[in-house]
């Protein structure tokens, strides 16, 4: 296990502003923990070489472009379960963006964007073929929230 880094009030307070917009200016992150741009720089060089900083990226409101669907489908596998050998069928549909093994039923969430309903269901066809996977149900998403930070 790799070692955690040991965060004080004011580096979690610039990973919260980063979190809400990466591109913020680095004097509108000091005005707002009460140093000075080269402090604040100091601090996120150091977050970024310790890993907490993992990488500067781009969130996508997919609702504010005309096509696409985004959707989750349960996945239930069969009783000789294989995880590493389900997360590699799963990783190789690009049309999956995320999966999440739960403890309980279902088994695995699989999060999907695509164009439309006839790539949905072809997605989803693929999944159900996977040798181990026992059943799937398909929930859309209508629309999505997340909590930053």
């Amino acid at each position: 296990m790799t070692d955690q880094a040991t965060l004080d009030r004011t580096d979690r307070v610039i990973l919260d502003l980063l979190l809400e917009n990466a591109r913020r200016p680095l004097r509108e992150i000091a005005a707002a923990v009460g140093l000075t741009v080269a402090p604040v720089q100091r601090r996120i060089a150091r977050l970024e070489k310790l890993g907490v900083i993992e990488r500067y990226t781009v969130k996508i409101n997919h609702g504010r472009i005309a096509t696409g669907i985004e959707a989750m489908t349960e996945l239930h596998f069969a009783d000789d379960l294989d995880l590493a050998q389900i997360m590699e069928f799963v990783a190789q549909i690009p049309e999956v963006e995320e999966v999440l093994t739960l403890a309980g039923d279902p088994d695995a969430l699989v999060r999907i964007r695509v164009e439309g309903v006839d790539d949905l269901r072809r997605v989803v066809s693929k999944l159900r073929s996977g040798e181990a996977i026992s059943g799937t149900k398909t929930l859309v998403v209508l629309e999505q929230w997340t909590r930053l930070g």
